[in-house]
């Protein structure tokens, strides 16, 4: 389906102003993870795992500002097996669980307290291991750094090298800056985004989703560098992405649409997977246009204006 017909947006001209916007996006999320410094969540910091049961369903937001009241925040809480079982996960980092045997019981006591109408059963307590979560972060970062290669490789047998290296230097610059804007809104107050499992799979999903649209528009510029021979190459990626614009705007829309209301109805454990997939929806279109298929482009201009070596 078209909603644009022939459009002739300039992206492409602007392109330079959109890379020094990124560049200085970018710097300043460096500049403010080295003053701020990260904060980890329960699953590669450790902490504690409490399993618990209920005579009847109990609202999870009963619990968690339970454990809040205490002392205790950033709690994961998940309902598990049954509807009246739940699953309570807190930092070991904090001075109120120093000692899983007193934490425990405080943290019991705290949500007996709170739900005076519902007994509690404890049904087991798990200590997650600090070793554990350090070799949980390297697996992530791992598992990051292969994604991007198979995407080089993907797209250097897909189209050709270049194309790769522009995917891959948006793929980026997508991680980058969906990862200083949410450190902004972490460390403001305005929502919870600690760097935990959820995290990164929502950060592996916008790889996903980012190279889907990068790919579009170079398959649109490979099939128009061969039907429109003797035309500039910048010109050819400004019609193809011109070509893809309807298909794009079609695509984000309905994945908007999806996120935001996860972000408004899918409660706090959905939110930091939803926030993310959207910040990093919004920023893989962006990079998609100005920031790949510009590496391209500068690539190009630069291998056309190399000076030909000629034998004596």
């Amino acid at each position: 389906m078209q909603i644009f017909h022939k459009t002739n947006f300039d992206f492409v001209s602007k392109r330079k102003i959109f890379l020094t916007l990124s560049v200085i996006i970018i710097s300043g999320g460096i500049l403010l993870t080295a003053f701020l410094g990260l904060d980890y969540g329960i699953d590669f910091e450790g902490g504690i795992e409490l399993a618990v049961k209920f005579e009847q369903p109990i609202n999870t937001e009963r619990i968690r500002s339970a454990v809040s009241e205490i002392g205790i925040q950033g709690s994961e809480i998940k309902s598990f097996g049954a509807e009246n079982q739940y699953i309570i996960r807190v930092k070991k980092s904090s001075e109120s669980t120093a000692d899983i045997v007193n934490a425990t019981k405080v943290i019991a006591d705290a949500i007996n307290n709170a739900t005076p109408e519902s007994e509690m059963t404890l049904l087991k307590v798990d200590e997650i291991g600090a070793k554990i979560g350090a070799e949980l972060r390297n697996q992530a970062i791992l598992a990051m750094i292969i994604a991007f290669v198979l995407m080089l490789i993907y797209i250097a047998f897909r189209f050709e090298f270049v194309y790769g290296l522009g995917a891959v230097f948006a793929l980026l610059h997508d991680i980058v800056v969906t990862f200083t804007v949410a450190l902004v809104l972490h460390k403001s107050g305005l929502v919870t985004l600690e760097i935990n499992q959820t995290f990164l799979a929502a950060m592996l999903t916008v790889i996903g989703y980012s190279i889907n649209n990068t790919v579009i528009i170079f398959d649109r510029i490979r099939e128009n560098v061969g039907l429109m021979k003797g035309k500039e190459f910048i010109n050819i990626a400004n019609i193809s992405i011109n070509e893809t614009l309807s298909r794009t705007v079609i695509t984000v829309t309905t994945v908007l649409l999806v996120l935001i209301t996860l972000i408004i109805f899918g409660g706090p454990v959905l939110l930091p997977f939803a926030l993310i997939m959207t910040l990093g929806t919004v920023f893989g279109v962006y990079s998609s246009i100005y920031i790949s298929s510009s590496f391209v482009i500068w690539f190009q201009d630069r291998k056309a204006k190399k000076p030909s070596l000629k034998k004596a």
